[in-house]
Formats: structure tokens, C-alpha cells, sequence
């Protein structure tokens, strides 16, 4: 949920603290950083954005057409001490004509437990997938896959614990769980007295001569739902109905991701290849909530699930070009046909589905332009959709995951 205070008092807040306790001579010397974003979209659908079979939820969408803001995001970060670290994203944005800020990280981490364990505790991006735990910033396309804008809302975090290993292996492997809230999409509820969520996840890599690296990571989470919401519906009579589904939700996947440079030297050229895979299956009930007494209800049997496989070129140094595909699926079943069409449940005989183009220009670590089309055929009107796009850091950020 997001909370509204002007950009000044958020930035304000954040960065007063900074200087007060710089200012005390106690060796906080944090690293600050700024990501800008800025958009520009082009659109031949203008009907509302759906994804037949699944219930979108968090940030799922195509964004805002014309000229826009996209993900802005204010980063601070430091060791504690020679134990713990301590990260803090906040984002800003706009959405429907109002600036937001919300917060999106709030982590402690430990630094010295030994035998490779470590112990992240707070708000955090959930480490199942490849891309998720990624910042928007630092993906190779614009917007995210569309399996990870139906499934999870564009990206899967959440409050709570997280547990992973490190083997002292030649070959990389690591092991890890979470235990979390489970109220936030594609959760919701926060049952269990809010240990409402779960996964596990297996990461294993390793290098081939001097100029390839490989990995590839399973992973599965799970939560026991109450009341996910998704967008609502209205009716003629202008009454709005949202859906709300309560009951068990199951997603495993697996991702691969390969990389080449000559000798390692990705300044120079660089390809690499990356595809994931999700499954999720669900039952319980959905209800259409029209905030009466009874509201029109169906039983839920679900499974969805999709895929993408990208890669990305440098032919030269700064300049690079990708292309993505993406296909989704669903087969979702229950008692009341008419109420899973109404709450996005019926994949109306579609499989979703969409190639994207993509060219940068990078003209260092700091800054990036981007140009990229996509021919989207996710929904029942195919769409052909243009996006420009600028990234850039203001400030120290941290080294991005393989």
C-alpha cells in the first residue's frame, strides 16, 4: 500500500538523518544514491490492459502512455558494523496523476556469521527467479517479463526472514529459504499470524575457461491466502466488484542464465542468454465483492504458468541489442464460469504472447538510453507498443548480481 507525502518531506527525512549522524563524528559514512527514470510510451490499444487467465495485482500494467516518470529510487546503504548492513530503497512515482513514495526495501543483513551463512531480515526482493531480485534499473528491457507481471505484479517482496548458504565448493552453490508476512501480491491476508508465506531456492554456477559463466536456480514458494484483491470490475450501473481469492497458492521455477565476454572483458563485447520458467497452481474459492451480504462467488482449481527466453548483445562498447520472447498459459476451472471470466480467470480461448526489441546506449555505468518495441499480443487486440527510455545514478550503487 502506498503512503502520499510530498517528494521534499520524504527526501528530506531521509537524508536529515544521514547528516545527523555524519555530523556526530560517528563514522556513518553511508553510500547515497538517485536513480532517474524517465519514459516515454506509445500505444495503438487504448482499452484497459488485461492478461487473460490471471488475476493482475502489485504493479502489473504496461504504464502510463505519453511522457511519464518511471522508477525513481532513492537508495542508501552502509555497514552497521563489522556484523550487520543496512539497506533502504524508497521509490517515487507517479500513478493516476498523483506522485507517490513508497517504501521498498528495509533490510538488515549480517556480514561475519562464517561458514557461508547469512542471515537478511526486513523488507526485501524474495531471491526465487533470476530477475527478481533485481532492481528495475539494472534489467536489460524496460518492463518486466509478462509471467513476472502475472504471476507476481511485476516483482515478488515481502516482510521477513531470509536464510541462505553458501557452499565452499569450485563450483557455486547456494542454498536458502524465506519465511514472510504474506500480505503483499501475490499473497494477501498475512495468515498465520503473519508467517502467511514461504520458498526455497538452489542456486548452482560456475565458470568454462576464462570468457563463459553459467547459472541455473530452482526455486518454490508458497502461501496460504486470504482475500487477494485484483483490479475491479464495473458494472452498467456503476457498481465496482472486486475480486478477492482465498485459499492455496503454489509457484515453482526453474532459470538459466549464460554469459560470454572475450577473455571476461564485458567492456568490450558481451552476450549473454537468459530464460525462466514458472508454474503456479492454486484452490479455493473466488468472490466477486460488491460489498453486499452475497457476494457472487465461485470454487477455484488454477494452474498458470509461462515462460521468457532473452538475449542481449554488446557489440561494441555502450551499445547493445536485445530481444525477448515471451508465452504465457492458463487453465483455470471451478463451479461458476461466469464469475472466473469476470474476475480475469478465463483465458478466453488466448495464449499470451509478445516479442520485444530493444536497443541502449550506455555512455558509462551511470547512464543509459534506451529504445525498445515490443509487438504485445498478450491480450484479445494485439498492441504495438514504443517506449524511450533514460536511467540514470547520481552516486555510489551497488554491484549488480550475475
Amino acid at each position: 500500500m502506498y503512503f502520499r507525502i510530498s517528494i521534499a518531506t520524504a527526501l528530506s527525512l531521509v537524508l536529515g538523518s544521514a547528516t545527523a549522524v555524519a555530523a556526530k563524528g560517528e563514522g556513518f559514512n553511508p553510500a547515497i544514491s538517485l536513480i532517474l527514470d524517465g519514459r516515454f510510451n506509445a500505444y495503438d490499444n487504448e482499452t484497459d490492459y488485461e492478461l487473460p487467465g490471471f488475476m493482475l495485482g502489485g504493479e502489473a500494467g504496461r504504464g502510463e502512455e505519453g511522457f511519464h516518470l518511471g522508477h525513481n529510487e532513492l537508495v542508501i546503504s552502509a555497514n552497521v558494523d563489522d556484523l550487520f548492513y543496512g539497506k533502504m530503497t524508497a521509490v517515487v512515482a507517479d500513478h493516476e496523476g498523483e506522485t507517490e513514495v513508497e517504501l521498498e526495501e528495509a533490510f538488515i543483513e549480517t556480514l561475519a556469521l562464517g561458514s557461508g551463512l547469512t542471515v537478511k531480515g526486513g523488507r526485501f526482493f524474495s531471491a526465487i527467479g533470476y530477475l527478481n531480485q533485481q532492481h528495475p534499473h539494472s534489467w536489460d528491457f524496460a518492463d518486466a517479463p509478462l509471467i513476472y507481471r502475472g504471476l507476481f505484479g511485476d516483482q515478488l517482496r515481502d516482510d521477513g526472514l531470509q536464510v541462505s548458504w553458501v557452499a565452499a565448493t569450485e563450483t557455486y552453490l547456494k542454498l536458502g529459504g524465506e519465511i514472510t508476512r504474506g500480505e503483499r501480491f501475490p499473497a494477501g491476508g498475512a495468515s498465520r499470524g503473519g508467517k502467511g508465506a514461504g520458498s526455497l531456492f538452489v542456486k548452482i554456477g560456475g565458470d568454462i575457461g576464462a570468457s563463459q559463466a553459467w547459472q541455473i536456480g530452482f526455486s518454490h514458494w508458497q502461501a496460504d491466502i486470504e482475500d487477494r484483491t485484483s483490479a475491479g470490475h464495473h458494472h452498467d450501473s456503476g457498481a465496482a466488484e472486486v475480486p478477492a481469492y482465498s485459499g492455496d497458492s503454489r509457484i515453482s521455477g526453474i532459470d538459466f542464465v549464460w554469459k560470454w565476454a572475450p577473455d571476461g572483458n564485458a567492456g568490450e563485447r558481451s552476450l549473454k542468454l537468459q530464460a525462466e520458467y514458472f508454474i503456479r497452481d492454486e484452490a479455493g474459492r473466488v468472490i466477486m465483492d460488491d460489498g453486499s451480504d452475497t457476494p457472487e462467488s465461485t470454487t477455484y482449481d488454477g494452474e498458470q504458468k509461462g515462460w521468457y527466453l532473452q538475449t542481449v548483445y554488446q557489440f561494441i562498447p555502450r551499445w547493445r541489442v536485445g530481444l525477448r520472447y515471451d508465452r504465457l498459459d492458463s487453465d483455470n476451472r471451478g463451479s461458476d464460469g461466469a464469475v472466473l471470466s469476470e474476475a480475469g480467470l478465463d483465458n478466453e480461448g488466448h495464449t499470451p504472447e509478445r516479442v520485444t526489441l530493444m536497443g541502449d546506449y550506455a555512455h558509462s555505468e551511470y547512464s543509459r538510453l534506451r529504445l525498445q518495441y515490443a509487438k504485445d499480443d498478450s491480450y484479445e487486440e494485439a498492441d504495438n507498443i514504443l517506449t524511450l527510455q533514460y536511467i540514470m545514478s547520481l552516486g555510489s550503487h551497488g554491484a549488480h548480481r550475475f
